[in-house]
């Protein structure tokens, strides 16, 4: 995780020296808007980077003498393919029409997109994938 920590906090950085030239040149403040939005995006995601690198041990990407038969075996878990996105998705459009055509369809929406979250929450812990 540090090579992309260093990446994205590069990226940063980029961001945080080009926005001020930005502004004196052009006194554009959507742009400028959008440069320093950038900087905090990326200064927000390489600090997550950075707490996650310091929790998990190293890696062999981040070692000098890393081998690639160092990082063979289990990576994590990965789930198996899942209805419950595209449920919940469908929920969230329903409720989006909602808020278009009257709030009994907003009602209704919410309420099957409750459902909806509750089983894509616990999908892991009934049926074929339980564990």
């Amino acid at each position: 995780m540090k090579a992309e920590t260093w990446t994205i906090l590069a990226c940063g950085i980029f961001f945080a020296l080009v926005a001020p030239v930005y502004w004196v040149l052009s006194h554009d403040p959507t742009g400028t808007t959008a440069l320093v939005m950038s900087f905090l995006l990326m200064g927000l995601l390489g600090f997550y980077l950075a707490v996650v690198a310091k929790q998990i041990p190293d890696r062999p990407e981040d070692r000098s003498d890393g081998e690639i038969a160092d990082g063979a075996g289990e990576q994590g878990f990965f789930p198996p393919y899942s209805w419950w996105p595209l449920f919940c998705a469908s929920a969230l459009a329903v409720v989006a029409l909602g808020i278009v055509i009257g709030w009994w369809l907003f009602i209704i929406g919410v309420g099957v997109g409750a459902v909806m979250v509750v089983g894509w929450i616990f999908e892991y812990y009934r049926g074929v994938h339980a564990h």
